[in-house]
């Protein structure tokens, strides 16, 4: 994007006034000059534009509630599918813990067999030259089997216990799976909706722009919010791409603004209470607002696809003031945000401090 400076052709006096009003930010009760990026708008656009707007705005949020379900439903699934693993590994165990079981008892006949001269055990009971060796065989040979035969049925008690689990944990993995599979398919399709919606909407900003006139605030349905800080993020979620001061081929000096990467259609939030001094679509910045705050500063937001307020109307914090699209001077689709000490370009301050300053952290 290229944020050129406007030059305008104005008597001597008014050179001398504006040198002085430059050098400080305007105060909360002074007006701007008119626009000169774009002819504003005052009319009420609606029709078509109003249901679209409202569509992208509709299927952004379907879409963002239907990743949330996807993804913890993935989450769900994996965690079931680790607890069917567990139970199939411990049941493994149990399974190798019986066998070793029953090899011992195999050892232990054999052993009694080779040191009793190759008499089984009830044979050298029947042999015993007394009672009390008779009793001792016996209770020794009973002793030996009982405790055999309480592990093994323990072993597979627990067995069969851990076969059930593995069994159900098998079934639940395989129903959320299926689930899962149901929610990709709907996030797909709401996807698709939106992206083709998306791209429609961006056709519309491109030919209000080239025509130079704005189709006006269209409303949009806002849900309740309950902002405790004065001051917020001109976007909800979002990736940093081009910051304040970088350098680059799109822009004529360093770029005067910190770029919010962010898909077509998504709502562009005022970031604090204002009032609405510019909507303009036309050159650099294509479709932009700007808004007027508290202390005399100003904040820009461009490249819109949308605009939802009219110039004059007062805002809050949190507000949706429009959606982001990739209007002007722009290589793909994101938010251009500046803060200024006048609402015309050239006297940007570095966004993310400003914003640092007021509390919202970047």
């Amino acid at each position: 994007m290229r944020s050129l400076r406007r030059h305008r052709v104005v008597v001597p006096v008014l050179l001398c006034v504006l040198a002085v009003l430059g050098a400080r930010p305007m105060t909360a009760d002074e007006e701007p000059a008119d626009p000169a990026g774009g002819p504003e708008t005052h009319t009420h656009g609606g029709g078509l534009a109003t249901g679209l707007s409202a569509e992208v705005v509709r299927l952004y949020e379907e879409a963002a509630v239907a990743t949330q379900q996807y993804e913890a439903g993935r989450a769900e699934a994996d965690e079931q599918r680790a607890k069917a693993r567990r139970a199939e590994e411990l049941l493994d165990t149990q399974r190798r813990h019986i066998a070793a079981l029953h090899e011992d008892l195999g050892r232990i006949a054999r052993a009694q067999y080779r040191t009793s001269g190759g008499l089984p055990v009830a044979a050298q009971m029947m042999l015993a030259d007394s009672p009390e060796g008779l009793m001792r065989g016996h209770h020794a040979f009973a002793q030996a089997d009982l405790a055999v035969n309480n592990a093994i049925s323990r072993n597979r008690r627990a067995e069969a216990r851990l076969a059930a689990d593995e069994a159900k944990a098998a079934a639940e993995w395989q129903v959320l799976e299926k689930r899962n599979t149901e929610l990709a398919a709907l996030k797909a399709d709401i996807e698709e909706k939106l992206e083709s919606a998306r791209e429609e909407l961006q056709g519309q900003a491109d030919a209000a722009v080239a025509a130079g006139a704005c189709r006006g605030a269209v409303r949009l349905d806002q849900p309740q919010t309950a902002f405790t800080s004065a001051w917020v993020a001109p976007v909800e979620t979002y990736e940093l791409s081009a910051s304040y001061g970088s350098g680059g081929a799109r822009w004529a000096h360093r770029h005067t603004g910190q770029d919010f990467a962010v898909p077509i259609g998504t709502p562009v939030r005022a970031v604090g209470a204002g009032r609405v001094v510019r909507v303009s679509c036309g050159g650099p910045f294509g479709i932009e607002i700007v808004l007027r705050h508290a202390g005399g500063y100003y904040t820009q937001y461009a490249h819109l696809a949308s605009v939802a307020v009219d110039q004059g109307e007062q805002v809050v914090p949190g507000q949706w003031i429009g959606q982001s699209g990739t209007t002007g001077n722009s290589t793909g689709p994101h938010l251009h945000f500046e803060t200024r000490v006048t609402p015309e370009s050239g006297s940007a301050v570095n966004p993310v401090s400003w914003l640092a300053a007021r509390g919202v952290s970047l």
